[in-house]
This record gives C-alpha cells, structure tokens and sequence, in this order.
C-alpha cells in the first residue's frame, strides 16, 4: 500500500471516528434541535469554504448555477434530515437511532426501481428483507409503557431522517458539474440559511442556556464534526475504491453502538443485538459488488 492511500484509509477512519461520536455529543448539548441543525450547517460551510480558499481555488460558480434548484433542495433537506436524527437521539437510545439511520442504503434499494429504474435483484431483496427483519427486531414491538412510547418516537424520527436523507442521495444523482467539495459547501449552506426562518419562528432560543461549555460543544460540532470530518471524507474519496469507502463507513455506527453501551450506558437486548447485525449486514453486502454509489451517508 502506497503512502498516499495509507493516509487515505486514515483520513477516512478520522472522519468515520468524529462522525461516530456525534450522537454522544448531542447528549451534553442542551440546545433545540433545530438550532443544533442550523449552527451546523453554517459553520462547516464557512470551514470547508475557507479550505478551498486555502488551497487556491474557487467554486465552481457557472456549475453551481446550473445546478442551483437542485442544490438548495437537497441543501435544505439535509438541514431537516439533521434535525429528525437529532430528536432522534433525544426519544431513544444512540445505538437504536443510529441503526434506523443506517437503514439509508435500504430505503435507496426499495426506491431505485422507480427512481432510478433499476432492477431489484434477488441479493438486493434479500439485503432489503434482512433489514426489515432487523429493523423489527431493534424496535422491539411488544414494549410498552412511557419507555416503549419514546423509543417508538425515537424510532419514527430516526427513520425519518432515513428516508430524508436516502432523498437527498437520489437527487444528487441529477447534479452534474460540480465537484463532491463543492457540492458539500453550497448544501451545507443552504441548510443553515433555509433553517434560520425555522429556528426564529419555531424554537425559544431564550430558554437555551448559552455558557461556554456549550458554546465549546457548539464549536466542536460545527467545526469538527462537520467541516474536519467532511475534509477528511473528501479528501480520502480521491485515493480510495468504492468498496472500500463503503466498508469502512461503516465504522461509524459501530463507534457509536459501542459509546451508547459503554460510555452512556444505554442498553441494548439480545434481540437488538440481533437486529443491529442484520441491518448493518444488509446494508454492507447491499454495497459490495454493483452498488457503488451507494457509500456511507455523511451525518
């Protein structure tokens, strides 16, 4: 292995590492979602924007016009995708909103016959009904009571910003031109500007507690684990095959599953278990051979 494509595979488990820790982070943050969201989405802009500027180069404006609607569409879904995820963590555990979240690439299966007018084959299929099955296993249906309500909650708005963001993917099929990096810039900006409307008419930002701890989580999430993260992930895109982005995302919800249990001390049953290795096996296999484009989802 060359030494470029080692520092790749480095940069992209970084990136999967801050990526992991993102739930964790919501935890200690005692901000509305939204707020969360949208801080988020104008701060790794204005990172990753400085970053091009470093390196000597500019966007691409003449693409980024062509593309525009298409842009600010999925731009703004994102912003909505991070505040579902978000509540998410709120109403369940990190391990069960993480797994809903990565039923992602299973929702882009079952929608591909009728978006992208692809054939759903028997493995494809499979991958799908072993996520399914995985998923109901991880919801644990027979819970009741105000645990089984929240989590239910949880559940709902975890799968939510799934199909979101599976969305999000499928229309960036239709933007052609422009550069991964540039793309992630103009969407992430989009997301925090479509949020600033949502934020002052929907959230009391008055009843947030604003002292510098959380003003520091503030930080770390918009400029970590948004504007680094994206950095690391891009930057390793260049050197790395398909397959191996896309086994190596996986890392994520791994990282996380493994902070809910030991550092959050959420539990996690039997039956989850089983379930979080189904859909997570589902998901990886549904990417191997002639899948692609389907790579990790960014959170």
């Amino acid at each position: 292995m060359s030494a470029g494509a080692a520092y790749a595979r480095l940069a992209l488990i970084g990136s999967m590492g801050i990526w992991g820790t993102i739930g964790l982070m919501r935890r200690f943050l005692p901000v509305p979602s939204g707020f969360l969201a949208m801080a988020r989405g104008l701060m790794g802009a204005a990172f990753l924007l400085l970053l091009i500027r470093l390196r000597g180069r500019r966007l691409s404006a003449a693409a980024i016009r062509e593309n525009g609607r298409a842009l600010a569409l999925s731009g703004a879904m994102i912003g909505f995708n991070w505040i579902l995820l978000f509540e998410a963590y709120r109403y369940t555990t990190v391990a069960v909103a993480e797994l809903c979240y990565y039923m992602v690439p299973v929702f882009i299966l079952i929608a591909a016959p009728f978006v992208l007018r692809e054939h759903l084959t028997p493995r494809k299929l499979l991958c799908v009904t072993a996520a399914l099955i995985g998923m109901a296993l991880v919801s644990e249906l027979h819970k009741s009571g105000p645990a089984g309500v929240a989590d239910g909650r949880g559940i709902a708005l975890g799968l939510s910003a799934a199909v979101l963001y599976a969305a999000v993917v499928l229309l960036n099929k239709r933007i052609r031109g422009v550069s991964p990096l540039d793309r992630t810039v103009v969407q992430l900006g989009a997301a925090g500007l479509v949020l600033i409307p949502y934020v002052l008419l929907t959230e009391r930002l008055s009843a947030a507690v604003f002292t510098p701890r959380v003003i520091a989580l503030l930080l770390v999430v918009g400029l970590v684990h948004t504007g680094v993260a994206y950095a690391l992930y891009f930057g390793s895109m260049e050197r790395l095959p398909a397959h191996t982005l896309a086994l190596l995302g996986y890392l994520d919800p791994v990282l996380a599953i493994l902070l809910s249990a030991l550092l959050l001390r959420e539990p996690m049953s039997l039956t989850q278990a089983l379930g979080a290795v189904l859909i997570l096996s589902a998901a990886v296999i549904a990417e191997l051979p002639d899948t692609p484009t389907l790579r990790r989802n960014p959170q």
